[in-house]
């Protein structure tokens, strides 16, 4: 059978992969994130996300690696972790009453002849309102203090979504439909039952 490892410590990309009963192994991949400004949010998340796969697949001969990044976006400009509760609130303002873009790079390498795949999706979220108090009530529950923007839909944040247009799993972390398709490629098909993670 097939090994997968998903180079990533995002509990959210792992939850969605075991929801389609996919095995698969965590690795997390620490490699720089830094952003190249000679190329577009999509380039960057696609060449972040296969940096972390090829580091686990150098480190795991004959395994198929996923890689994934996720970056938020509002007006072209990148969103990423808050720093600190303070921040939180400061982004999670900056989003209310707008919209803004979620783009999520995916790259898979390793395996025997597989070579090396990317790919990205992109899903327009619109924010309401948010008051002060609503922003520094949620930053203090630390939901949002490991996640791009600094929020999590599928969480406390969902009740200011107004809307999305596109992939609601790449909001979450992961682009599903994007993702199972690259990995039936590699022999790896979703199933019914309960999700596996080992």
């Amino acid at each position: 059978m097939n090994r997968l490892i998903l180079a990533s410590a995002s509990p959210r990309r792992a939850a969605l992969l075991a929801e389609a009963n996919i095995p698969f192994a965590i690795e997390p991949a620490d490699v720089d994130e830094r952003f190249d400004p000679a190329l577009s949010l999509r380039e960057n998340a696609r060449a972040v996300a296969l940096r972390k796969a090829r580091a686990m697949a150098a480190r795991h001969p004959g395994a198929f690696v996923l890689g994934a990044d996720t970056i938020v976006a509002l007006d072209g400009e990148a969103i990423g972790k808050p720093r600190d509760e303070a921040d939180a609130v400061r982004m999670i303002l900056k989003l209310a009453g707008r919209a803004h873009e979620v783009v999520t790079g995916v790259a898979s390498t390793g395996g025997p002849g597989a070579g090396e795949w990317t790919g990205d999706e992109v899903t327009r979220v619109r924010f309401g309102p948010v008051t002060q108090s609503e922003a520094e009530a949620y930053a203090a529950t630390g939901e949002p203090l490991d996640k791009a923007g600094a929020y999590a839909i599928q969480g406390g944040a969902g009740q200011w979504i107004e809307g999305y247009e596109g992939s609601y799993s790449n909001i979450v972390g992961l682009p599903m439909e994007l993702t199972l398709r690259a990995l039936a490629a590699l022999g790896f098909t979703a199933r019914e039952g309960p999700g596996v993670c080992r």
